[in-house]
């Protein structure tokens, strides 16, 4: 408990202490009601004032108004020590809350416990801690065992083994050695790490997940807005209610019946109604029921981006995959060289320098079969032509390096690869000069994924790629994919995507997982946006609703099912308790129901909501 917590607890138990004392002793008049004043006003000042407050502040309607209407008319009518028990059981279930509250943002908290606190600096042989923000790029910091990596960085000396489960969810250590890229929020476990920063700490990963976390709260969901506009609406009404079960019956039973019209009891009902009726129970479960699903997503490495993304995902019937990078390895290799008319060292040379300004994972294999440093400024002239390669100008030479595209906009005839992978064929100064055979393997979970993904419910996947139709239909018929479509550009996979949209039922939603970086255009453009493989990617952050942070697809299927648990939660306490609330009303104003039940229907539905909301922190290993 905070400070704040422990000071309500003691007036809790102080008012408690004094409600009973009172009750016991045999007192009446203005003694018996100076003396539950004292009770009442210790538990409650904080209530009135604030009710004061939204008076002044022309913002009547809210809980505060009407526990304090409500106790102040109970003692009015005598019933002193009810009103004292209606204020005191509403602050337990405000602390209740406030603890509930509390307890789920310190799990989060210490799931997401990635924040570095210092940064290692080397001066005169000694090593002094200084504020991570005062790291300049390009400095060189020292990680020790047990630390964490405070700053996005490359390893120059020392190997290391690295927990990242705070990041990915995962248990599974990582090894580092010299020349590795490092990210921030990752824990140093063996070796004594240099590392030179690549960012300043405001742009390193560790920055933008809490970032991300933290304004996820600002993105609500259909529910939360629905019962933010229910509650504005719904508290005036019960409020304008409760007067007219005050006035109206009395006036009714004395005007036309000629009855003794009773005031007092219809006042006490009104007053009844109004407790019962206070909203507290959905305004404060449903928004904790989605910020303990957040957590419990950001518990597994799953991180996303608002409540309403959320509440997309647990919607989601189509998935949608890119190929590269995310259900496959991304880790291409070459696996030869075919029909060249010049020595095998010398086409691959002319390949690694045409690739040498490209980061692709294909340009990356090349660059590695050659085996020797590039000298860039050997190549100039360098035009990438999107989805088809690359052309330049290697001493003077002009190479074409790409897809069969690529040969056929230059006009080159070519030789086809009969052979399954990805082939880049090349030519040189014009002529047609043998194509390089690259594969890429599938994820371990690659496959599992998909069957997750159909027992979870989805009812069609389908892969979009760039790559050439023999080798996407190889990788989708090993994985069970239902459709895919090759050969495909950036702009392609947009319109593929807006097919799909249009094919799908308005309710069902599509979801497109992408490695976050070529794909951001088909990322906005889906109903949710998942980045894959996005660990330390800045493009994968902004432009998916949904950021995994390792490269496993079977947390896709994960994060579909946390969604719906959320969902089924939230659901579950708008049901209970506005049907709760209702049945209590109707016996409120039938006269059936009286203050201590008026009191359970609110503080004990908002305790059973709030414990319900709880359970979306915890999540199952699926």
């Amino acid at each position: 408990m905070n400070k704040k917590q422990k000071k309500m607890l003691i007036r809790i138990i102080a008012a408690a202490v004094l409600m009973i004392l009172f009750s016991l002793l045999p007192l009446g008049g203005y003694v018996k009601f100076g003396l539950f004043m004292i009770p009442y006003l210790v538990i409650g000042y904080d209530i009135l004032k604030k009710a004061v407050k939204g008076i002044l502040n022309k913002q009547v309607f809210d809980e505060n108004f009407l526990m304090a209407v409500a106790t102040i008319g109970a003692i009015i009518f005598g019933d002193y020590k009810e009103g004292v028990a209606v204020m005191l059981f509403y602050q337990i279930g405000e602390l209740f809350q406030s603890y509930a509250v509390g307890k789920s943002r310190r799990n989060i908290s210490d799931l997401m416990d990635i924040r570095p606190d210092y940064a290692n600096i080397e001066k005169d042989g000694k090593l002094e801690k200084v504020d991570p923000d005062e790291v300049e790029v390009g400095s060189i910091i020292v990680v020790q065992p047990g630390e964490k990596i405070p700053i996005d960085g490359r390893i120059t000396e020392g190997n290391t083994t690295l927990n990242t489960s705070a990041l990915t969810g995962e248990s599974l250590p990582r090894e580092a050695k010299e020349g590795d890229e490092v990210i921030s929020g990752c824990i140093n476990m063996t070796g004594v790490l240099k590392i030179q920063t690549s960012r300043e700490f405001g742009e390193s990963t560790v920055s933008k997940i809490l970032e991300l976390v933290e304004n996820s709260s600002s993105r609500k969901s259909r529910s939360e807005n629905f019962i933010s506009r229910f509650a504005r609406i719904y508290t005036p009404a019960v409020c304008y209610g409760a007067v007219a079960l005050a006035v109206l019956p009395p006036l009714f039973r004395m005007l036309f019946m000629g009855l003794s019209p009773e005031w007092g009891d219809w006042i006490y009902r009104a007053l009844t109604f109004l407790v019962i009726s206070c909203p507290c129970a959905l305004v404060i479960s449903i928004p904790l029921s989605f910020f303990a699903g957040i957590g419990g997503a950001s518990k597994e490495g799953v991180l996303v981006k608002g409540s309403n993304y959320l509440e997309t995902l647990s919607q989601t019937k189509y998935v949608v995959f890119d190929k590269t990078g995310t259900m496959t390895r991304g880790v291409f290799e070459v696996n030869g060289v075919h029909h060249n008319v010049m020595p095998e060292e010398k086409l691959l040379e002319y390949a690694a320098y045409a690739e040498s300004f490209s980061s692709h994972p294909i340009s990356r294999s090349i660059q590695k079969a050659y085996g020797k440093e590039i000298d860039k400024s050997r190549v100039t002239d360098v035009q990438e032509i999107s989805g088809n390669g690359v052309t330049a100008l290697v001493d003077g030479t002009q190479v074409a390096a790409g897809n069969g595209k690529l040969m056929k906009h230059l006009g080159i005839e070519y030789q086809e690869c009969h052979q399954v992978g990805t082939v880049v064929h090349l030519a040189v100064d014009g002529a047609y000069a043998g194509h390089i055979l690259i594969s890429d393997l599938l994820k371990p979970g690659a496959k599992d994924a998909i069957h997750e993904l159909k027992k979870a419910g989805v009812t069609r996947t389908v892969m979009l790629t760039g790559d050439v139709k023999a080798v996407a239909e190889q990788v989708a018929e090993e994985l069970g994919i239902n459709e895919v479509y090759s050969e495909l550009l950036p702009a392609d996979k947009v319109s593929k995507v807006e097919e799909l949209l249009q094919k799908k039922g308005d309710k069902d939603k599509l979801a497109f997982v992408g490695d976050g970086i070529n794909d951001a255009p088909v990322l906005s453009r889906a109903d949710i946006g998942i980045a894959m493989g996005a660990l330390g990617s800045d493009a994968a952050i902004e432009a998916a609703d949904i950021v995994l942070m390792d490269d496993d697809p079977r947390k896709i299927a994960k994060a579909i099912k946390i969604s719906r648990k959320c969902i089924r939660i939230v659901y579950e306490n708008i049901y209970f308790a506005i049907g709760v609330k209702i049945l209590c009303l109707i016996l409120g104003a039938l006269g059936i129901a009286n203050m201590w039940l008026a009191i359970f229907a609110d503080v004990g539905v908002m305790v059973i909501a709030v414990l319900n909301a709880i359970r979306a922190l915890f999540v199952k290993k699926l």
